[in-house]
């Protein structure tokens, strides 16, 4: 038991919680789309990305489902490098999307 909760119940708890980070991604690109009354998707989305596959990561490594860890692993360095290319695009100045 960990804080009051079966180990089981603890590591469906962070799959639950990694799967709500990873969809709260489209809801931040609904809202930004909305605003901007064209398809926009900010560097938040990425940032959600990033930390929902991270967390999926760890509870795919732990349920050992090896293709759920590929999946994941593989996302990781897509959304990875689109951050660095859209950092390296605004710290070059360019406005071009």
């Amino acid at each position: 038991m960990i804080f009051g909760f079966p180990y089981a119940t603890l590591w469906v708890f962070v799959g639950f919680f990694g799967q709500f980070v990873f969809f709260m991604r489209f809801v931040v690109q609904w809202i930004a789309t909305e605003r901007n009354k064209r398809v926009t998707i900010p560097m938040a989305f990425w940032y959600l990305s990033v930390s929902g596959t991270i967390i999926l990561l760890f509870y795919s490594i732990h349920i050992r489902d090896v293709v759920f860890t590929t999946a994941q692993f593989l996302s990781l360095l897509i959304y990875g490098r689109n951050i660095a290319l859209e950092l390296k695009r605004t710290r070059s100045g360019s406005t071009e999307k």
